[in-house]
């Protein structure tokens, strides 16, 4: 019978099914970082037990060390440097390859699975990270678990997991110039909502998604997890192993035919059902702004925000946000603007914002930040000179790590700033005390960043970058 990608991977993976809906997977990826991989590590240690495959777990310092340029151990974060020393000391004594905060190799863990060859086409990987779900757009299995989740597959090698539905979520027709991926996250989320997705296993499908590029369909999948997704997914295609292709970690595996016909063999069978679908005509997207404080708060830009009537939780959001029902984000006035994060912070993005900045200025009273997804990404990006025109437009240019995406008593923005961000959550306080942020497009960010003010790129430079 036809297959989804969902159903092949569980197949592939699966030890044991049980009467109430669950399984038991065999997981062939943990992946860690400093805030919680060292409780993971410690506590089986404790327990006297031992890692079950070391070639096959990953540690990596991201959420709280320090994006200041010229970092060390030492991070603003309270007690940061010991979480550090504590991730750099367990790894060491579990056996397990460490990218420590120096390494070239150093960056935020959804990217430096890609880079490094741990995330491959039909495997499943698990990380103590909701957004896992990004490494998804390579046709594998892969979702955010709790610490306690962690320390049994460190330990097994498996973990039982409630089997989600199915659900493809189809984009029709093609996008505009200048509308990206995370326009169409955003634009799927404030449709159907947060839990839109929830219980699903959501395959991303349809002509303007296999249009994507690599990078925009991590992004897609990146913030599956905010629709309330099991986990997201794209199935493998030509443009797939193209992206892989150049990837030294994982060129070789292009060259096998047998692995690149298992790999594409992945994809969803023609006539294979899922429980659910939903479809949206990509041609009608146009890029998108948040305005209150969760990431099914978005419209459009020239858009009007919504009446909250008697919506309770929008009117506490309106508040927070300082906005109020009727009047339109364009125009308003931005005390920062951030590039960075797992969902928009790869070599691509960077590129197209060096396309909008290049010969022009950041607004004067304008915080501007780029902290590139990895290293790798950063030492790419200053080969190619993306750096002089960040630096030269007025951008901060920062180490890679997740810091100002997420506050932890370090990194942060001033209290109350107004912030447009290309991070994947805008609750109150994600980015520091009382800062408000409106999630966007990278596009959207820089010429905003410019501007002074919410605004979208003109026609002329959404031709240049597309």
């Amino acid at each position: 019978m036809p297959r989804t990608l969902f159903e092949k991977l569980l197949d592939a993976h699966l030890v044991r099914r049980f009467d109430d809906g669950s399984a038991l997977l065999l997981i062939d990826r943990i992946m860690m970082h400093e805030r919680t991989g060292s409780l993971a590590l410690q506590a089986l240690q404790a327990a006297g037990r031992a890692v079950a495959n070391p070639a096959h777990a990953f540690a990596v310092m991201d959420h709280i060390v320090s994006t200041q340029p010229g970092r060390g151990d030492d991070t603003s974060v309270p007690n940061g440097a010991a979480f550090v020393a504590a991730m750099r000391e367990a790894a060491t004594n579990a056996g397990i390859q460490l990218f420590d905060v120096t390494d070239a190799t150093q960056g935020i863990s959804h990217l430096v699975a890609v880079e490094q060859g741990i995330a491959l086409p039909g495997l499943t990987l698990v990380c103590p990270d909701s957004h896992t779900c990004t490494l998804g757009a390579l046709g594998m299995l892969a979702f955010g678990i709790g610490t306690t989740d962690c320390e049994h597959a460190l330990a097994t090698e498996a973990l039982r997991i409630n089997v989600p539905r199915t659900l493809r979520v189809v984009f029709d027709g093609a996008l505009r110039p200048g509308v990206t991926a995370k326009d169409m996250i955003l634009a799927l989320i404030a449709r159907y909502g947060t839990k839109g997705g929830s219980g699903f296993h959501v395959e991303f499908a349809g002509p303007a998604v296999t249009a994507l590029d690599m990078a925009g369909r991590f992004t897609l999948c990146n913030m599956a997890v905010e629709f309330s997704a099991f986990a997201g997914a794209v199935s493998p295609d030509r443009v797939t192993l193209d992206y892989l292709r150049h990837k030294p970690e994982i060129a070789h595996w292009i060259d096998n035919d047998e692995v690149v016909s298992a790999w594409l063999n992945l994809a969803t069978d023609a006539g294979a059902q899922f429980d659910h679908e939903l479809r949206l005509d990509a041609s009608r997207i146009r890029p998108q702004v948040t305005y209150g404080t969760s990431p099914q708060h978005s419209l459009a830009l020239g858009e009007r925000v919504p009446q909250p009537n008697d919506d309770a939780d929008l009117r506490r959001a309106l508040r927070y946000m300082d906005i109020r029902a009727g009047q339109t984000l364009d125009g308003l006035p931005i005390d920062a603007a951030y590039i960075g994060s797992c969902t928009n912070a790869r070599i691509e993005d960077l590129r197209k914002v060096a396309t909008l900045l290049k010969g022009r200025q950041v607004s004067p009273h304008v915080r501007a930040i780029c902290v590139p997804g990895s290293t790798q990404t950063r030492l790419q990006a200053e080969r190619e000179g993306l750096d002089r025109i960040f630096l030269a437009s007025g951008f901060e240019w920062h180490e890679a790590g997740c810091g100002l995406c997420f506050y932890a008593g370090g990194d942060g923005f001033a209290p109350g700033a107004r912030v447009i961000s290309t991070t994947n959550r805008n609750f109150e306080g994600r980015q520091g005390p009382g800062v408000r942020t409106h999630l966007a497009s990278p596009e959207t960010v820089a010429e905003s960043a410019v501007a002074g003010c919410i605004a979208g790129p003109d026609r002329t430079q959404l031709d240049e970058v597309s």
